[in-house]
């Protein structure tokens, strides 16, 4: 996997989640928008932990956590491999620009490639326009126009 050049040396800090790690990672979660009741992450941690097509990561510095991704792997039945969704990517509002979000990006392609995936999506919400400027320097292009339907 990664790990076998000068270039991912960073990457050692990149690890998957645990459960204690929850707190930090809500406090990420809600610099995005995302409330969340309290012990609902650890319950969501443990659940999804047990997903062979979900992964959780957080990229941590000297037991700092600063960074957080979530990112599942979607089976297809039109094409001959699957495709990877980033459901989240947060970096704390005091460690961006340095890097951090880039490596865990990379770290979701090589995932991805793994996996034999043919691509891989991500949404991201229209008022961010500076996570859309990084999304473009990372090689995405914009692609469709996303609907929802809530059923709650």
């Amino acid at each position: 996997m990664i790990g076998k050049d000068g270039i991912w040396s960073k990457v050692m800090q990149i690890r998957k989640v645990e459960i204690k790690d929850a707190l930090a990672i809500q406090v990420l979660l809600e610099q995005l928008g995302y409330p969340m009741a309290e012990g609902l992450l650890a319950k969501r941690i443990a659940v999804l932990a047990e997903n062979e097509a979900h992964c959780d990561v957080v990229y941590e510095l000297e037991g700092k956590l600063l960074g957080f991704m979530s990112v599942h792997f979607i089976p297809q039945i039109a094409f001959d491999a699957d495709y990877a969704i980033i459901s989240y990517l947060v970096v704390g509002e005091e460690a961006r620009g340095k890097g951090i979000g880039k490596l865990l990006e990379e770290y979701a392609v090589e995932l991805a490639r793994e996996r034999k995936c043919r691509r891989i999506y991500l949404h991201s919400n229209a008022r961010r326009a500076d996570a859309h400027r990084f999304y473009l320097r990372q090689g995405y292009e914009e692609y469709s126009k996303t609907f929802i339907k809530y059923l709650v």
